[in-house]
């Protein structure tokens, strides 16, 4: 019997500090109207000097777990999306894993910067789906604050710190069985653009981790027509039409792409969940972190059609359509 990939559960940590636009503005030459008015940023979250990655992700997962009503015994696959690993190697994933207490199965990282997430949940849906696991915790968790230029007014006010994290189980789907679950992925990629969005830095350029450097409306031009063509595609790959969406859970990156590719797609605004003010980009974070937002305020009913979707830096793209 076919097996399907579930969202049993979702979760999510922001760190405890907050800065503001108005923080930002003793720091660099920039203000709150500047700020929001081109992004929508209100505020991000800053990991304390002790926390690391892996430790926004426990939270994000603990949460989650208890949203499933799922048991760290029960995990058998860990797949963590991130761009600012505990270190260079291992993978963050296993950290993860031991500080959950996960003695089993298979835990790695994904890095597809801000569409880690989309791909770090395609990769735990085909393991499900296969067989090769049961019950997988799909993280993204990120402390971009470590690799930001402060006194770049360009990047440093876009980003904040962050961690969201999905608990999916494998169904057997059989006749007339409920259509819950993933119904498909797509993922893509085009490295000509390697260099309008990436990090100066890594252990074999330079050695050291580097800073975010970005080419803001390659990016946006960019943005707005991957993550369209995404979720068309995804809809298409399930037997599904524009028609059928009810949700639309969006890379959190700025207001202005958000909106475009809602437009786009011909959703309403009420149909878009934005969380990008709260917690500013947290790059592989951002599409749990809207997750766990719709899930908190009760948006989504079962039965309604969601699609994800992101791009971030290589460029990377991708879509999920899952019902819910």
């Amino acid at each position: 019997m076919p097996l399907r990939s579930v969202v049993k559960g979702v979760g999510a940590y922001l760190p405890e500090r907050v800065l503001t636009n108005d923080d930002l503005a003793r720091m660099v030459d920039t203000n709150d109207e500047w700020i929001r008015q081109r992004t929508g940023i209100a505020r991000r979250h800053i990991a304390a000097k002790d926390e690391l990655t892996s430790d926004l992700g426990r939270k994000a997962a603990l949460a989650a777990l208890d949203n499933a009503g799922a048991s760290v015994d029960e995990i058998d696959l860990i797949v963590m999306a991130t761009t600012t690993p505990d270190n260079t190697f291992p993978a963050t994933a296993t950290r993860l894993q031991a500080k959950l207490g996960v003695t089993r199965g298979a835990a790695f990282d994904v890095q597809a910067v801000c569409t880690g997430f989309l791909y770090a949940l395609a990769q735990a849906d085909n393991m499900l789906r296969l067989g090769q696991a049961r019950c997988a915790l799909v993280v993204g968790a990120e402390i971009y604050s470590r690799i930001l230029d402060w006194e770049d007014r360009s990047t440093c006010v876009l980003f904040g710190d962050g961690a969201g994290a999905v608990v999916l189980k494998a169904e057997a789907v059989g006749d007339g069985a409920d259509e819950r679950g993933v119904l498909s992925t797509t993922l893509g990629a085009d490295g000509r653009f390697y260099d309008a969005l990436y990090v100066d830095g890594g252990p074999a350029s330079t050695g050291s981790a580097g800073f975010v450097r970005m080419q803001g409306q390659e990016v946006f031009r960019h943005a707005v027509k991957r993550m369209s063509e995404s979720v068309e595609r995804a809809l298409a790959d399930a037997g599904l039409s524009l028609s059928d969406l009810d949700w639309l859970i969006p890379h959190q990156a700025n207001s202005r792409i958000i909106d475009k590719v809602g437009a786009r797609l011909g959703l309403t605004p009420d149909q878009v969940v934005v969380t990008v003010e709260e917690h500013a980009n947290t790059s592989a974070a951002t599409i749990p972190l809207a997750l766990t937002h719709g899930v908190q305020r009760q948006l989504f009913k079962p039965g309604d059609l969601l699609g994800l979707t992101a791009m971030g830096g290589g460029f990377t793209w991708g879509a999920a359509v899952i019902r819910w």
